[in-house]
């Protein structure tokens, strides 16, 4: 498992595969996370549950429930910044690092 970002040291034998699906649905067994270099912090007292950031992610790592918008699902954000990009209240930032 890589420590805390992927660079150019990073052996590829420790990252995490990417583009292989074996049979339906088993995308969500591939955490996919660890690739990350940047991670979107969501800062739920400047949203107003517009929800347009959950469509835009490629993902689909921000959950939704009840008509609410959760925290992200780290395991599989990959840390485009596509979110933070289309939050019209800034209730999405991104940080460098997971």
């Amino acid at each position: 498992m890589i420590q805390d970002r992927i660079n150019e040291k990073s052996p590829w034998q420790d990252i995490t595969e990417g583009n292989k699906i074996f049979e339906a649905a088993t995308s969500k067994e591939f955490c996919t996370g660890e690739w990350r270099t940047f991670t979107p912090v969501f800062h739920e007292e400047k949203c107003k549950q517009c929800l347009l950031c959950v469509p835009v992610c490629p993902d689909s790592s921000i959950p939704v429930k009840d008509c609410k918008r959760g925290e992200f699902d780290y395991d599989h954000c990959k840390g485009c910044g596509i979110c933070a990009k289309v939050c019209p209240f800034d209730a999405i930032t991104m940080r460098e690092g997971k």
